[in-house]
């Protein structure tokens, strides 16, 4: 079955910082969409106690303060296990994960599971690797390379005609990502006639030649040292790139 007819979970985190083996979690989003009507018939969401301030300027963005999740939220440790222990019941349903620009919250996410000593995300599959997973950054970028503008998550909802209930907030992005997969299918058979795994594979190809002609782009204009990374959906940190 062609996978935008089938449920889809949306996943987002609103986070310390734009590093994603460095920064830490403070809201997490997982909601579950039945249909492409894009109606949320389940949600869960997450407030963690990163351990460490919040810088202003991620605060400004998401509205969550350090004093507000040190006071409110659960310790991180407990918020990424039911995260992903919750993500990887879907995939054991075989239900894909949509995340907009998964390489960095699936990459968190397991760099939070590393460093508290918790089950990775293929260690609770019981298998190599993840998935399915959908991002429409990656598909978006894929399927209308040239199209001139931004590619944030509120841009491209513009660009296919979704409503975005409110930008930066994990529960919101998430059900965003969700119809926006839907849209992307609607706009461009080629993506929609894709089997879900066919398209997890189209995804990890595509992204890999996105980081690829973008580090030629960066090396051409004078950063002889730039390096993109080119894997999809998350790169596993190594243990000493985790403090």
């Amino acid at each position: 079955m062609s996978w935008h007819r089938e449920r889809l979970v949306g996943f987002d985190l609103e986070t310390t910082g734009t590093e994603p083996l460095e920064a830490r979690i403070v809201t997490a989003a997982v909601v579950a969409v039945e249909s492409r009507a894009g109606e949320p018939v389940r949600c869960g969401t997450w407030l963690a106690d990163p351990g460490i301030l919040i810088p202003a300027q991620a605060s400004a963005i998401h509205g969550i303060s350090s004093e507000r999740a040190a006071a409110e939220g659960r310790p991180v440790r407990e918020v990424a296990d039911e995260v992903a222990e919750t993500l990887v019941e879907y995939w054991r349903e075989g239900v894909p994960v949509v995340a907009y620009n998964a390489a960095f919250d699936l990459t968190l996410l397991s760099a939070e599971l590393r460093r508290h000593g918790l089950p990775s995300l293929s260690e609770r599959l019981g298998r190599p690797g993840i998935g399915p997973v959908i991002d429409p950054y990656t598909i978006d970028r894929a399927v209308d390379r040239y199209r001139r503008g931004k590619r944030t998550l509120e841009a491209v909802c513009v660009e296919y005609g979704v409503v975005h209930g409110g930008a930066h907030d994990a529960a919101a992005d998430a059900l965003a990502a969700v119809r926006v997969a839907y849209a992307i299918a609607e706009r461009h058979g080629s993506v929609a006639a894709l089997t879900t795994a066919e398209l997890h594979e189209r995804q990890i190809g595509w992204y890999a030649q996105w980081a690829a002609d973008f580090q030629t782009f960066l090396r051409r204009k004078g950063t002889a040292d730039a390096v993109i990374d080119g894997r999809w959906p998350l790169r596993e940190p190594a243990p000493a790139q985790i403090s």
